[in-house]
């Protein structure tokens, strides 16, 4: 472990007059090289940015315009979210939420009681159901959910955002018959030749016209609780995959009243959303860098729990499967084209092998074209022939993955693929052995937004009751610190944004947490119970509000 006064980028001379000083800390951060580093004070400048970290041992500046006193409480960088729904989670929020059903009579009373206590709601709507956790074994069927509630549309997402679940009424309502065709990168589960009740991937959009639209109102909600749940997990800036004109229109709303809080790296639905709140550009940062659009969002593929995510060879559960494939090679090309001409940085999910090889074929190809530094994304790239894995480390390209992935689809994995096939899935540490860079994320709502669980299940791949001994697959943990900084430094990079923030460097945005426990000290079960007493933005505590927001434009 390093000193703090070995570090020179954080030995600039304290002034004599101090803008502000968060004093009595028992600071923990990293440096510039992923070393852990303590302090006792962080001083502040009147833009919000950290002058400098006060070593152990050393006395703090005099007469500052102000003092916060921490009394000893731990303090650290704020955590950053690299693979996010910010507007997904708030719907969650206020929707009916089933990620915690753990059968599918579970889920159906809560239906049941979410519906008798929404009565004037003209459809139900919500997510979270996962039928692996139900050990179903099978999708659910539209009969099953009408035995909950059969007189009226009940429209719920998967837990991963790559199907639904749809009774009667609703596909009824949407006009959906035994005629209707599966649209491309989507497939209508099918029982004896009608609709089942369960649409994968792009088949989710047959109910887009006829599902009620949220209210204003109803989106400046969503936004809120999100903004709440990120701020108290300990998330002061996440990138938000996937955001719609809707969505950004929402966040300029909150910034321009005051009330955006987290920062958000925005990431628009695919080339003509990005065209139409940016232009031929990224956004400049706005509201004191707290929101910018500055990518795409592109999909190659599905998911593995949907069996969608596109695999060079069939399911191991399904032989007659190999997943669906959202965009041709020569469509996938021109428009990473066309987007990076307007400097806008590509972010692709890919999920499949097949999948992640298309992307990699491609990003070799542009990147011929364009040899700057562009940050090629791959968000989640969670299973990958061992062949294709050098690749990851080539080109600048950043694996945006999510460490709750691989010990929560652990047992789903292993049936889906099979144990050849299993030796590129979740490859954390062979992508840093390769040269690669990895970002870290939770993929909110999907997974719980708590950075703190990623983290432990990181460097430890044992889920919250340390299954498995030793960890699955534990050849592909990573360090604690490279963990950390996945979820800090190298997410603000893998955002054009660690200039901004992503750690207590000088210069930086005052982005801080204070916590109940020293994270490098605590076991990964004390990790995961972390608490987050208070979350700072910009020099201001963003959470838990007193009185009114403490917000400034410019910090």
């Amino acid at each position: 472990m390093k000193r703090l006064l070995l570090i020179p980028a954080l030995l600039a001379a304290a002034p004599a007059l101090a803008d502000g000083l968060v004093d009595n800390v028992n600071g923990v951060a990293l440096d510039s090289r992923g070393q852990v580093v303590r302090f006792s004070a962080i001083v502040i400048d009147k833009e919000g940015k950290v002058v400098r970290l006060v070593p152990k041992g050393e006395k703090p500046p005099k007469r500052p315009d102000w003092r916060t006193d921490m009394a000893g409480r731990t303090v650290m960088p704020g955590m950053i979210d690299a693979h996010g729904h910010v507007m997904a989670l708030g719907y969650r929020g206020l929707e009916i939420d089933l990620s915690g059903t753990r059968s599918l009579g579970a889920a159906q009373e809560a239906i049941r009681a979410y519906a008798r206590a929404n009565g004037n709601r003209p459809w139900i709507v919500g997510g979270g159901w996962n039928q692996e956790a139900w050990g179903l074994g099978r999708f659910p069927t539209a009969a099953e959910l009408d035995a909950a509630v059969g007189d009226k549309p009940v429209l719920l997402e998967r837990a991963d955002g790559h199907a639904v679940w749809a009774n009667t009424a609703a596909i009824k309502a949407a006009g959906i018959t035994a005629q209707t065709k599966s649209p491309p990168g989507g497939r209508i589960e099918l029982a004896n030749g009608q609709p089942s009740g369960v649409f994968v991937d792009s088949a989710a959009t047959l109910f887009d016209a006829a599902k009620p639209k949220p209210s204003p109102r109803e989106r400046n909600a969503a936004f809120l609780k999100a903004q709440d749940t990120l701020l108290s997990n300990g998330i002061t800036a996440t990138a938000d995959m996937g955001t719609t004109v809707d969505d950004w229109q929402v966040f300029r709303r909150m910034g321009d009243i005051g009330q955006l809080r987290v920062r958000i790296m925005s990431y628009g639905m695919g080339l003509d959303t990005a065209l139409s709140v940016a232009g031929s550009g990224p956004t400049p940062w706005l509201y004191g860098d707290r929101l910018r659009m500055g990518g795409i969002k592109l999909y190659a593929d599905g998911a593995l729990g949907s069996r969608g995510a596109w695999l060079k060879a069939p399911y191991s559960d399904a032989p007659g499967q190999r997943g669906l494939s959202f965009i041709g090679d020569t469509t996938l090309l021109n428009v990473m084209s066309r987007a990076t001409m307007d400097n806008f940085q590509l972010a692709i999910h890919a999920i499949g092998d097949q999948a992640n090889r298309q992307v990699l074929d491609a990003i070799a190809e542009i990147a011929s074209s364009y040899k700057d530094d562009r940050r090629w994304r791959i968000e989640h790239a969670q299973v990958i022939d061992p062949a294709d894995l050098p690749a990851l480390g080539r080109n600048g390209t950043i694996a945006s993955m999510q460490p709750v992935h691989a010990t929560g689809d652990r047992t789903m994995a292993e049936a889906r693929l099979g144990e050849a096939r299993l030796k590129g899935a979740y490859a954390w540490a062979t992508v840093l052995r390769g040269g690669g860079r990895l970002a870290f994320g939770s993929d909110y709502p999907v997974e719980s937004p708590n950075p703190f669980v990623g983290w432990a299940a990181a460097f430890t791949r044992e889920d919250a009751n340390g299954q498995p001994p030793g960890g699955w697959r534990p050849e592909e943990r990573v360090t604690r610190e490279q963990a950390w900084k996945a979820f800090t430094q190298d997410a603000a990079y893998a955002g054009f944004a660690e200039q901004r923030f992503g750690s207590l460097l000088p210069g930086q945005k005052a982005d801080f947490l204070v916590v109940d426990r020293d994270p490098v000290a605590a076991t990964p079960a004390e990790l995961r119970a972390t608490k987050v007493l208070e979350t700072w933005v910009g020099g201001y505590r963003a959470w838990p509000l007193k009185d009114k927001p403490e917000v400034a434009a410019g910090r």
